[in-house]
């Protein structure tokens, strides 16, 4: 491991990479502030316009299972230019869109390219960084949280002046990713092995993978509930919209870097979980009890238990199995992305027919399940004790 440079003092490959990921993870929370105006300027209900979430992960979950196999065949490099290059693509088409199916479909797209991306940044960061693997992922972490963070804000910026400026500015920022990453990025060698397409759902086979994995879809079903239909009962601006979920994710952020080791050290990585899933539960609830005051600062506060999950279901999954890291997290995403496919809709036409509150109780109920799954697979998990012996070994004094 080096460790004379600092996690700061890193290759400009690995800035233009993380420079990238941010603007990718930044995609997530684009829409959120701009979803009520989409709807109001195509004339959709916000279950219709739900479905940009859903068409973006379900195309996500399912070419997760291909990443692997692409990257073996054409190298880190090619792969994060492919996957930029679709994201450029169907961004920009995006902001053309004339109806609520064609952003549907261009968002599909938007999707293919994310998961090629975002599949591969890590191991590129990983292989390129100096200090370490450790380095790497705090580098990769930053970049989620920052983008997380800074998307609704960007996407308020731009959609107050038109819903379609956020899809034209992601198109103009991956763009300028996909130019550094080009330019500064060393071809790296491919993989000795090629992976098989089969080999994702392979590893879910093993019981702590489908474990972890099951777990994560019940979770991320409870968190896209939240993004996906809480700034159709803001009713705020793009701007107010942006600035809730800018804390939201300034939460997300400072939960996954900050906090979840130190929580993992001290009670181990499956009581955290059970934890940020019961906060998150709580949450929930007090969305859907409170008035609009109350929407606003369990909306922000959910990102803690979000920012915990994140961290700890990432690094579970690529610790409970034996799998190699890259087929344990494609099968791990497979499965956690679906949650997130299923959940914009449903959860808006539970508040559009039934009351503005059901969602939020469903989600909760998720948590609620995933609570449950932990505690009878619990013999599954033993491994995750390898996770929180790391830690320790990591961060203990000096003799």
């Amino acid at each position: 491991m080096q460790t004379g440079g600092g996690i700061l003092r890193q290759p400009m490959s690995v800035w233009a990479t993380a420079f990238a990921a941010v603007v990718a993870f930044m995609g997530i929370g684009l829409v959120d502030p701009i979803l009520p105006s989409i709807a109001q300027g195509l004339e959709a209900t916000p279950s219709q316009v739900s479905l940009l979430f859903t068409s973006y992960f379900l195309v996500t979950a399912v070419a997760m299972l291909v990443t692997g196999w692409v990257s073996s065949r054409i190298g880190g490099k090619r792969t994060l230019l492919a996957g930029l290059a679709l994201v450029v693509v169907f961004a920009a088409l995006a902001g053309t869109s004339t109806s609520v199916a064609e952003l549907v479909g261009f968002r599909a797209g938007w999707g293919l390219g994310n998961a090629l991306f975002v599949a591969t940044a890590l191991a590129v960061i990983v292989g390129a960084a100096s200090g370490g693997a450790e380095s790497a992922i705090i580098l990769y972490e930053a970049a989620l949280g920052l983008g997380l963070s800074t998307g609704p804000l960007v996407g308020a910026l731009l959609g107050d002046w038109s819903w379609r400026a956020p899809f034209f500015g992601t198109a103009t920022l991956m763009a300028a990713g996909f130019v550094l990453i080009a330019a500064l990025l060393e071809p790296s060698a491919k993989p000795a092995v090629k992976t098989r397409l089969s080999a994702p759902l392979k590893a879910l086979t093993h019981g702590g993978l489908a474990t972890t994995a099951c777990t994560a879809l019940f979770y991320n079903f409870a968190f896209f509930t939240l993004l996906a239909f809480t700034p159709f009962i803001l009713h705020m601006s793009p701007y107010g919209i942006g600035a809730v979920f800018f804390g939201w994710g300034v939460c997300v952020a400072l939960a996954s870097v900050f906090a979840a080791p130190p929580l993992q050290r001290r009670i181990g990585s499956v009581n955290v979980l059970h934890l940020a899933l019961a906060l998150l539960a709580v949450f929930q609830i007090g969305i859907a009890l409170s008035g609009h005051a109350g929407v606003i600062v369990f909306t922000i506060l959910a990102g803690i238990p979000i920012g915990l999950n994140n961290t700890v279901f990432t690094e579970s999954a690529m610790e409970v199995s034996d799998a190699p890291r890259p087929v344990a997290s494609a099968g791990y995403n497979f499965v956690r992305w679906t949650g997130g496919a299923l959940a914009p809709f449903i959860a808006t036409k539970l508040g559009e027919e039934i009351d503005p509150g059901m969602p939020y109780w469903v989600g909760a109920a998720c948590c609620a399940v995933g609570m449950v799954v932990l505690v009878l697979r619990r013999h599954h998990l033993r491994a995750l004790a390898r996770v929180d012996a790391v830690l320790d070994v990591r961060t203990a004094p000096a003799p």
